[in-house]
């Protein structure tokens, strides 16, 4: 593996993968990259990050919710994303979605808490039933990453014993 491309990795795996995100942005953001790495490695959508935050106004739900026409032809056109518009619109009618459990639950997060524990295939159907563009890879990793579901790091790992500092929500299961 490159240097380069083995620190991209590096980073996600030593400060990112399977800790617990508390900002409803960030774990949109999380979902956002997850539904476009569909298809595509992580690598991929690593090295895209930026763009990504760039290109969806630093994952700001209230902002994405609001895209119009316009918006949408922007990001088909940006080549630092993943042009892909059942993806993009998956992303803005999601935020729509967001906007809504932020309404009912207070967060987005308080709504991934008030259905926690669940099984996988239980959160799978949950995310079907609300999301678009959530299918059971999508879902598995997104909930795995935000520390929802176990799974993220094998226990012998030196990054395990950091995210159980953490509290993941699946210590909780």
């Amino acid at each position: 593996m490159k240097e380069p491309r083995r620190s991209l990795h590096q980073r996600y795996h030593d400060k990112y993968y399977g800790f617990p995100i508390h900002d409803d942005n960030e774990l949109f953001g999380r979902l956002i990259l997850e539904i476009n790495q569909a298809g595509l490695s992580w690598e991929t959508i690593l090295k895209k990050e930026e763009s990504f935050r760039k290109a969806y106004d630093n994952f700001d739900i209230k902002k994405i919710a609001a895209y119009t026409e316009q918006d949408r032809e922007r990001l088909l056109n940006d080549a630092g994303i993943i042009r892909n518009r059942l993806k993009i619109n998956a992303a803005i009618e999601n935020a729509k979605t967001i906007l809504q459990l932020q309404k009912d639950y207070g967060s987005f997060q308080k709504w991934l808490e008030q259905h926690h524990p669940k099984t996988k295939e239980e959160w799978v159907k949950l995310f079907k039933k609300t999301f678009r563009f959530t299918g059971g890879e999508i879902v598995n990793e997104f909930l795995m990453s935000i520390g929802y579901l176990r799974g993220a790091h094998d226990e012998n790992c030196p990054v395990h014993q950091d995210i159980l500092q953490q509290k993941p929500m699946w210590l909780t299961d």
